[in-house]
């Protein structure tokens, strides 16, 4: 009776399977942020908060004034706790958290809070927040009116920044809801460039 060996395993059609789900991976989490962005914006899916609203009479740099809006747009029969939640990516070495944990609000009131965000590494690094509130029928409601998600924010090795944020969770929002959580992520605007820089390298 002769042998029977099974066939040779073909390793160049493996590693090459394996250096596609490699690259698909990488494309997948460079894009990430973007396709995020867009998929929110097009269907309202976890919460994704509107873009900048627009600046109320009354906000300021400094702060808020005491008629911040019109006494009729705020609506003091209802109050809605609101929670705050930060969350930093890994491949962004930076700490974050609010320096208001929660905060009972009325509908139509515009309110400030501050996150305060440090560079733990021993370089300047930029970053993203991609804000997101809960739960979804909220989201459409909760109008930020000054945000540090708008803009990408580069910090110096070890530098810490208090980031405003000033927001409105308008009268529309439903009777139902009396709890909304808004949360932000921040991820690596520089870990984003360098697997650019390296995708254009290896071409």
């Amino acid at each position: 009776m002769s042998d029977v060996h099974p066939a040779p395993i073909n390793h160049s059609r493996l590693v090459g399977k394996l250096l596609l789900m490699v690259a698909t991976a990488t494309a997948f989490a460079f894009a990430l942020v973007p396709l995020y962005n867009v998929l929110c914006e097009a269907t309202g899916f976890n919460g994704k908060t509107s873009g900048k609203g627009v600046i109320r009479d009354g906000f300021a740099a400094g702060g808020l004034q005491a008629a911040n809006t019109p006494a009729s747009a705020v609506d003091t029969g209802r109050t809605i706790r609101v929670e705050f939640t930060g969350t930093v990516m890994p491949g962004l070495p930076w700490d974050m958290r609010p320096l208001t944990v929660a905060m009972d609000i009325h509908p139509g009131e515009l309110q400030q809070v501050s996150y305060l965000v440090r560079n733990t590494s021993d370089r300047p690094v930029t970053g993203q927040a991609v804000p997101s509130v809960t739960p979804g029928l909220a989201a459409q409601h909760f109008d930020k009116i000054e945000c540090f998600c708008f803009e990408q924010q580069t910090l110096a090795p070890g530098e810490a920044r208090e980031m405003p944020l000033a927001f409105i969770v308008k009268n529309e929002v439903d009777r139902d809801i009396a709890h909304i959580t808004l949360s932000y992520a921040f991820f690596s605007i520089d870990g984003q460039r360098q697997t650019l820089t390296s995708r254009g390298e290896a071409r």
